[in-house]
C-alpha cells in the first residue's frame, strides 16, 4: 500500500471515531479538528493522548476551541477507543513504580513551577493562586480566588493567633490572605525555589515563613493544616506517608483541609502527555484512595466537590495567558506557546466533561465534638 493511501486510511478511521462524539475531522464547527498534516492521524491513533498533544505542538492540526473538542471526546469516552501500548505502560508504571520518591519529588518544581514568576503572575489572579477558584457568586478571577481562600479559612475556623501549616504553599497566596484577614501565623513548605524566594518577598512584614522542604521531613505542631493542589503530586505509593506526616504535625483538636483534583476510576491512566510536558510524576487520586489512606488517622468531617468551577478558572488563566503572550514570547518558543495553551484548554475540557473533579476534604484527628459544621457557602 502506498504511503498516501495509508494516511488516507488513518484519516478515515480517525474520522469514524471522532464522529461518534459529534466531531468532524476537517469540519467547520469550532470544536472540529482540522488536519494540517495527515500524518497527525497516524500519531493520534498510534499514541493516543501523547500523539494528540505532540502533533498539536508540532503544528499538524488546528482547532478553534480545543477545550470543547476535549470535552466532547471525554464525554463520549473516545479515549477508551484509542488505547495504546504507551498508555498501558503508564498504567503499569503508576501501579508498580514509585514515581514520587524524595529525589523525583523535586522534578515538578524545576520543570513546571520554576518556569518564571513573571510568567505565572501574568497568567494568574492578583494573589497568584494556582488552584481552582470558587465561582458561586464571583464574576472575575480575582473574586473567585478570594472567595476560595476565604472559604478555606472559614472551613478551618481560623482565629487570631492560630498557627497554620501550608503543605505545598505555592507563592503563598493562602498564607498571605489568612494572615491579613484572620490574624494567623503561617509556615509554608514548597519544592520550588522560585516560589519560595518570590513568595517570601510578597509576604514581607507578615508572620509568614517559607521553607524549601519535602513534606516527609515535616516537624512541628500546628493548630490547622491546609494543602491546596499539592496532593496531585504525592502518588499512590506515598498517600499513607503523606497523611501520616499531616497527622503527626497536627494538634489533637486541629483540622486539616486538603484540596485536590480527583478522578473517576481507581486504576485510571495517568495522562502520558501531561506527565511528559506539564506535571512529571503527577497522579490524580480517587475518593476511595483518600478514604483508604486516612483510615485510623483522620475522620472525614466534610467533602465538597466544586470541580465544574475549574473549567471557568482554567479558561480565565488561558485568557490571561493569551493576553500577555507577546510580552513573554521572546523568552519562550512557539512550540512552548502551543504546549501551554493546549495544557490549559484540555484541562478546562476535562473539567467541563466532569471527567475530573475538585474536592475539598476537611479532616480531624478524632472528630469534632458535637459534629463539624460547614460554614454557609
Amino acid at each position: 500500500m502506498a504511503v498516501g493511501s495509508q494516511h488516507s486510511a488513518s484519516v478515515d478511521h480517525l474520522s469514524k471515531i471522532a464522529a461518534s462524539a459529534g466531531i468532524t475531522i476537517n469540519g467547520d464547527a469550532p470544536w472540529d479538528l482540522r488536519l494540517i498534516d495527515d500524518k497527525a492521524a497516524d500519531r493520534i491513533l498510534a499514541q493516543g493522548s501523547l500523539g494528540l498533544g505532540e502533533s498539536y505542538m508540532d503544528g499538524q492540526w488546528e482547532c478553534e476551541q480545543i477545550d470543547e473538542l476535549i470535552s466532547r471526546l471525554l464525554r463520549h469516552r473516545i479515549d477508551e477507543k484509542v488505547k495504546t501500548a504507551s498508555t498501558l505502560w503508564h498504567v503499569l508504571r503508576a501501579k508498580y513504580i514509585n514515581n514520587q520518591t524524595r529525589s523525583k519529588a523535586w522534578e515538578v518544581g524545576e520543570k513546571h513551577y520554576d518556569l518564571g514568576n513573571e510568567f505565572f503572575r501574568d497568567m494568574l489572579d492578583a494573589r497568584m493562586t494556582y488552584t481552582c477558584g470558587y465561582w458561586d457568586q464571583a464574576t472575575t478571577l480575582d473574586e473567585a480566588q478570594e472567595a476560595k481562600l476565604d472559604l478555606v479559612c472559614q472551613k478551618l475556623g481560623l482565629e487570631p493567633g492560630m498557627t497554620v501549616l501550608d503543605i505545598g504553599c505555592g507563592w503563598g497566596s493562602f498564607m498571605r490572605f489568612a494572615a491579613e484577614r484572620y490574624g494567623v501565623q503561617c509556615t509554608g513548605i514548597t519544592i520550588s525555589k522560585e516560589q519560595a524566594e518570590y513568595g517570601q518577598k510578597m509576604c514581607e512584614g507578615l508572620p509568614i515563613k517559607f521553607v524549601l522542604q519535602d513534606y516527609r521531613d515535616l516537624s512541628g505542631q500546628y493548630d490547622r493544616i491546609v494543602s491546596l493542589g499539592m496532593f496531585e503530586h504525592v502518588g499512590r505509593k506515598n498517600y499513607r506517608t503523606y497523611f501520616e506526616a499531616a497527622r503527626k504535625n497536627l494538634k489533637e483538636d486541629g483540622l486539616f483541609l486538603m484540596h485536590s483534583i480527583g478522578g473517576l476510576y481507581r486504576d485510571h491512566d495517568p495522562d502520558p502527555w501531561i506527565h511528559k510536558y506539564i506535571f512529571p510524576n503527577g497522579e490524580i487520586p480517587v475518593i476511595g484512595q483518600v478514604a483508604d489512606h486516612t483510615e485510623g488517622l483522620f475522620i472525614i468531617e466534610d467533602l465538597h466537590n466544586f470541580g465544574a468551577d475549574y473549567d471557568k478558572t482554567l479558561m480565565a488563566w488561558h485568557a490571561n495567558f493569551e493576553k500577555h503572550w507577546a510580552k513573554h514570547a521572546p523568552q519562550y518558543s512557539q512550540r512552548f506557546y502551543r504546549m501551554w495553551r493546549y495544557y490549559l484548554l484540555i484541562c478546562a475540557g476535562s473539567f467541563r466533561a466532569r471527567d475530573n473533579q475538585l474536592w475539598q476534604f476537611v479532616l480531624s484527628p478524632k472528630g469534632v465534638p458535637g459534629g463539624y459544621r460547614r460554614p454557609k457557602l
